[in-house]
């Protein structure tokens, strides 16, 4: 046996002494494929494992799913291993096919501190690449996660304009038919050169006007030109899209005397037409700018368009965009999401990437702690050279309790499959890594 550890490449420059007391004072144990070994219970075993042949995966249970982080081939150790912090194991192995494994218990591992030198040496590099290993797996399943809870969201304000356009869609082929109806109409009643330019007077009507009128506007318009087209025995059915494009009745009875009696009837079905297809075409419009807008706001938050690097930024821009994307979460409690940034912020260096997580882990839990009609406010403001983002709600705050707690790697107030409590260790890495504070 010793002959077949000194053979493993990975323990090339482990003494045979070593090896012997590795031998000595471990267990040989042989499994097979799918056996696990947990280190959380009596019966469990609980210490390191040197794998002999065959193949361990280590793999973690987290929000009801099961993910392999690492791999063990022969050679490699894993469990508890010297000089690590960890208390409470973060996963456990499972043997992928029939594996042979030494194994060395707890209480003896400080021994083979004292005399397994090179083989410590070993278990520490091992334990130095498997917090790299988890840090970094950590990292993306919470990248993950966000962007998840970010799509649902987005999922919703999405379908408001997508519905819109499908609305309109469906019918602007028969608003169009109707408006080539009209204009045959208008053309066969030949109108004069006066009654052409009050036609484009009244065709210019909707263009000249900065806003559209209000609901309460527009039926008050709506029921003054029905009181204009019934004594004139014209279609009160026009009244709406004539009151839509902003005409009013006064504009209408001023325009009359430039047709003649039975040019009317076609002029106000053109104007109809016309509106309803210019309002079709305004309620497409309106949308697609919307979706456009969530798309390019999407696209800056997860930088699709190149890797992370460290550039002058102006955070306001990209926190713009986060607060964009976030609102269709806040609108599901019907909170309001504010953003106030002043004006003379310098560039800080900073990777979007990275910054667009702390965003967005703050002003989900801002969301999170809100009541219905609850408010966020951003406030962005100079500190000499840098840059302070403040995220405020009017939640019921932090227990005093919990407070010194909150940045700590898995705690969690939330139920169970629904946060990580990994949001706020992210955000104190990143803010970190970026030379800044976070309390």
């Amino acid at each position: 046996m010793i002959d077949r550890l000194a053979a493993l490449p990975a323990l090339a420059d482990v003494p045979r002494r070593q090896l012997q007391w590795l031998l000595d004072h471990g267990e040989l144990h042989r499994g097979q494929d799918g056996d696990a070994y947990r280190a959380v219970g009596e019966d469990d075993l609980i210490g390191l494992f040197l794998l002999i042949s065959g193949r361990f995966s280590v793999r973690v249970d987290q929000g009801g799913t099961t993910r392999e982080v690492r791999e063990v081939t022969p050679g490699r150790v894993t469990g508890y291993l010297p000089y690590s912090r960890m208390t409470v194991p973060r996963g456990y192995v499972v043997a992928d096919g029939p594996v042979e494994f030494l194994f060395i218990r707890l209480e003896d591992i400080p021994e083979m501190t004292r005399e397994c030198y090179e083989f410590t040496a070993i278990c520490v590099h091992e334990m130095l690449d498997r917090v790299r290993v988890f840090k970094s797996d950590d990292k993306r399943q919470e990248k993950l996660a966000a962007l998840g809870r970010l799509s649902a969201g987005l999922a919703h304000e999405m379908n408001n304009p997508a519905s819109a356009v499908a609305r309109a869609a469906s019918v602007l082929d028969a608003a169009r038919a109707e408006l080539a109806a009209a204009a045959r109409e208008l053309g066969a009643a030949r109108p004069g050169s006066d009654g052409l330019r009050a036609l484009e007077s009244l065709d210019g009507v909707e263009s000249a006007s900065d806003t559209p009128p209000s609901p309460l506007e527009l039926a008050e318009l709506e029921d003054a030109i029905l009181e204009w087209l019934e004594p004139r025995g014209l279609d009160v059915r026009l009244a709406y899209p004539l009151a839509e494009r902003g005409l009013t009745a006064a504009e209408l009875e001023a325009a009359e005397p430039a047709f003649e009696p039975d040019q009317l009837a076609p002029v106000l079905r053109y104007l109809a037409a016309d509106g309803a297809a210019r309002a079709l075409i305004a309620d497409i419009t309106a949308a697609t700018e919307r979706i456009h807008t969530l798309v390019a706001a999407v696209k800056k938050h997860t930088h699709m368009d190149r890797g992370a690097v460290m550039e002058p930024i102006r955070i306001q821009e990209h926190l713009a965009d986060v607060v964009t994307l976030m609102r269709s979460k806040a609108s599901l409690k019907d909170a309001r999401v504010e953003l106030d940034a002043a004006p003379d912020l310098p560039a800080v260096t900073a990777s979007v990437a990275d910054l667009n997580q702390v965003w967005m882990h703050l002003i989900d839990n801002a969301i999170d702690a809100v009541g219905p009609a609850g408010r966020i406010a951003i406030d962005v403001r100079r500190d000499d050279d840098g840059v302070v983002v403040c995220v405020t709600d009017d939640g019921p705050g932090i227990p005093e309790e919990l407070r010194e707690r909150v940045f700590e790697p898995f705690f969690t107030t939330t139920e169970v499959g629904e946060g990580r409590g990994l949001g706020l260790d992210v955000v104190r890495t990143v803010v970190r890594s970026h030379r800044g504070t976070v309390e």
